[in-house]
């Protein structure tokens, strides 16, 4: 099992936990209120043909993010 070091690394249809994410941007703080925390999990769900945005799944909503804010969102596959 491979260990994807941040949710911008994680492949289509593989889930993983939050463990961490800055604190002081202001799109990561949006992220944060719609339900990106520590110890959830979260599910890459698919890529735009161009490789970005991403959609994942947390918390039972669909959201969609670019690659640069995903890549600042630590997680685990455990």
């Amino acid at each position: 099992m491979h260990a994807f070091s941040t949710l911008a690394q994680l492949p289509v249809g593989q889930s993983g936990f939050i463990q961490s994410m800055p604190i002081g941007r202001v799109g990561l703080t949006r992220l944060r209120e719609l339900g990106l925390t520590p110890g959830a999990k979260v599910t890459m769900v698919r890529r735009a043909p161009l490789g970005e945005p991403i959609e994942i799944t947390v918390r039972g909503s669909h959201l969609a993010m670019r690659n640069h804010e995903a890549a600042d969102i630590a997680i685990s596959l455990t």
